[in-house]
């Protein structure tokens, strides 16, 4: 017998560098809607639903591990509601490589509807899980951002943070086990004016800068 308490929505508040998010969830089935406060995917809880942080944790604990560039995947269960094809969309999406782009027709292709780009496109704005099912790490054709709940700011700031990590392990990789040569610092003129541009214009600066456009201050109901 199913009771009324194990359909319970619960839901939280989050601050991320990309601004606040909206979890919401239930204790049985997992993690249903991961929703920005700001853009055209902004939305606030339902009225039965009930306040309570508890139920997230473990969903807090990792996307402060992904915004910190120690994580580059999820290991949650989700409970997102779509129609088949939509799910199959957003099956497809956590396909894609953390650091990796693909097209609209790619994820078409790969659910066995090459002809689809459209539907595919409407699924992928319609993802209920940002961030966690990787729907930023889907572009146009061209190479072109292509729409994105948050909005293109958060969308880029999320794809430039991705590539910095991975070109970072990339780098660790390649350079393990190499002796080490220690050389001495040559300074150019403007080098360390250089330097803060570069670090004002990094990928986590730009991030901070995108959540701060996105963040939710104040009482929250």
């Amino acid at each position: 017998m199913v009771t009324h308490a194990e359909h319970t929505t619960f839901y939280t508040y989050m601050d991320t560098p990309v601004g606040t998010l909206l979890l919401a969830g239930c204790e049985d089935h997992g993690l249903r809607l991961i929703a920005f406060q700001c853009g055209k995917g902004a939305m606030g809880p339902e009225p039965h639903w009930k306040q309570s942080g508890a139920p997230f944790r473990d969903v807090t604990r990792q996307l402060t591990e992904y915004f910190r560039g120690q994580r580059t995947s999820f290991d949650l269960p989700l409970h997102p509601k779509g129609t088949p094809f939509q799910m199959a969309v957003w099956k497809a999406l956590t396909q894609i490589p953390y650091g990796e782009t693909r097209s609209y027709g790619a994820i078409a292709r790969a659910v066995g509807r090459p002809r689809a780009v459209r539907a595919v496109g409407l699924a992928n704005g319609r993802n209920p899980l940002p961030i966690v099912v990787p729907c930023h790490r889907v572009i146009g054709s061209t190479g072109k951002l292509v729409g994105y709940g948050g909005g293109l700011p958060i969308k880029q700031a999320l794809l430039d943070r991705e590539r910095e990590v991975s070109v970072s392990a990339g780098r660790a990789v390649s350079t393990a086990g190499r002796p080490s040569r220690r050389r001495a610092p040559t300074r150019q003129p403007g080098s360390s004016v250089r330097a803060r541009r570069s670090a004002a214009q990094s990928p986590a600066a730009t991030v901070r800068s995108a959540g701060r456009r996105c963040r939710v201050e104040g009482p929250r109901r």
